[in-house]
């Protein structure tokens, strides 16, 4: 098969310059999603990437009802194994317990999705149930990053990162619910915003009410393509709990123009946690970068207990997941998980939040509402704050004490040691705040390394505007310029 472009003409396109040639009737959908298909294949069986192609629409990307006037007009789209269904297609979510689960409907955001015309044109690799921080269960799969397949390339979005590094896809489908989006991201060399809660519908099976803390999103090359997504696919479904956000202007247009003089807070000590002094001089680093945009950086930290913020998140986590495990079971006629086919740590944790009481939970919700004040309070005086993606460095392949395939018999010990190393993501998906990951620094081994910012409820344009700022200066070379190892355009 001749494929519509080289690989080097394909990976220097992002999302909306592909749209565009469609538009221009320079390339079709189907050119599009052959080409993607051909760079799966290309690159799949080294990386572990991706779970399935949906042959039916690359040959046919109108076949599932894409909208070919939406923004998107036809680019190939790959959907996370994890969140919202697609009506008639395979959701296995990294579990061998949920083989042959082939949901009913479409999400709410997939038809957001289809709408704005991207081709869901397959499913990437996630951790059973999006748990844990890698997608390596050999039983299932072992995700590789294509900057260095020795490592990891972290979770739970790591399909998504992977294909997205690899030039394969410009852009892919992410979740977050504590980071998933965004280490991932910043492992990869790849952009990663977690947006506000009320911007994204998880409906109609949940709401912002009972997810509290899981986000939806994407990952992508260019600031411009993350702003178009969010643009397009934004707003709630009939019957939310909550209002959304709105915004006066669309992102694509906010992000033409840089904030002004910012006041961005800069810390790596959060609660009880450090990262490692490479790292630390890689936030420094960026930090007198961003003195050089013109914005004014010192270190401050929010006045939160972040300490009982931490634990508040592990019961939630606990809970919601217990009790999504608990509905699995009811409808497989089952008592108890079985061992053969879900994780150890996944047990432990139903074991963990099977029975835990509401006034736990009540505890819990009054730590929400505290942290995300001191949070709020903190907004008043800072427009951003920084810190890295991760207090550690990206793992090897079988690091097993973050997996749920770990042997850790103490579940909370598990996620005490969990939150060590993914120190400082999981506040703001409590806090419901925005939050992106920018490839702007590097580790000593060549892997990217993420820079995190976080910003007030509903300021998700202020990053944007930021990171487009910053992608300009640095002449849009992110990672220096550098691509993976694994790449479309290797070999």
């Amino acid at each position: 098969m001749t494929l519509a472009m080289s690989w080097d003409e394909w990976a220097a396109q992002d999302a909306t310059a592909l749209a565009e040639k469609v538009r221009q009737g320079e390339l079709t959908a189907a050119e599009l999603a052959q080409q993607a298909a051909a760079g799966i294949a290309k690159t799949n069986p080294t990386l572990s990437a991706v779970v399935e192609v949906f042959e039916d629409v690359v040959a046919d990307p109108l076949k599932d009802g894409l909208n070919p006037q939406g923004p998107f007009a036809g680019v190939p789209f790959l959907m996370k194994d994890l969140g919202p269904t697609l009506k008639g297609r395979l959701q296995e979510q990294g579990s061998l317990f949920m083989r042959g689960n082939r949901p009913t409907e479409d999400a709410w955001l997939t038809k957001q999705m289809r709408k704005a015309g991207l081709n869901l044109m397959g499913r990437t690799t996630t951790p059973e149930f999006g748990v844990c921080s890698s997608a390596e269960n050999p039983a299932v799969y072992v995700t590789r990053n294509p900057w260095n397949t020795d490592f990891t390339t972290c979770g739970s979005s790591a399909g998504t990162s992977a294909m997205v590094a690899a030039g394969v896809v410009p852009m892919s489908h992410a979740t977050d619910g504590g980071g998933s989006i965004r280490i991932p991201a910043g492992f990869n060399g790849n952009i990663g915003l977690k947006p506000s809660r009320g911007v994204f519908s998880i409906g109609p099976n949940l709401s912002d009410i009972t997810g509290y803390v899981s986000i939806q999103g994407c990952h992508s090359r260019t600031v411009r393509d993350t702003a178009a997504f969010v643009d397009a696919c934004r707003g709630g479904a009939p019957g939310e709990f909550m209002p959304f956000w709105t915004t006066p202007e669309p992102y694509t247009q906010l992000i033409q123009k840089d904030p002004g003089r910012l006041r961005i807070a800069l810390s790596h000590e959060w609660g009880d946690y450090r990262a490692t002094p490479e790292l630390v001089a890689e936030l420094e680093k960026a930090a007198r970068f961003l003195e050089g945009l013109g914005h004014h950086v010192e270190w401050a930290l929010p006045q939160a207990d972040l300490r009982e913020a931490f634990r508040a998140q592990t019961t939630c986590y606990i809970s919601n997941f217990a009790q999504v495990i608990n509905g699995l079971l009811a409808k497989a006629g089952l008592e108890r998980p079985p061992a053969e086919l879900i994780e150890p740590i996944n047990i432990r944790i139903w074991e963990a939040g099977k029975d835990l009481s509401y006034a736990e939970r009540y505890k819990m919700q009054a730590v929400f509402n505290s942290t995300a004040r001191a949070f709020g309070a903190f907004f008043e005086d800072w427009d951003i704050i920084l810190t890295p993606i991760t207090a550690l460095p990206t793992p090897r392949i079988g690091t097993t004490e973050y997996l749920t395939t770990s042997d850790n018999p103490d579940v909370l010990d598990w996620f005490d040691n969990l939150w060590k190393f993914f120190s400082y993501t999981p506040l703001s998906n409590l806090c419901g705040i925005p939050a992106i990951s920018l490839p702007m620094a590097q580790q000593a081994n060549g892997l990217p390394f993420g820079i995190h910012a976080q910003a007030r409820q509903a300021n998700d344009g202020l990053l944007l505007q930021l990171a487009a700022q910053i992608e300009r200066a640095l002449g849009g070379r992110w990672n220096d310029g550098r691509r993976p190892g694994v790449h479309v355009t290797a070999g």
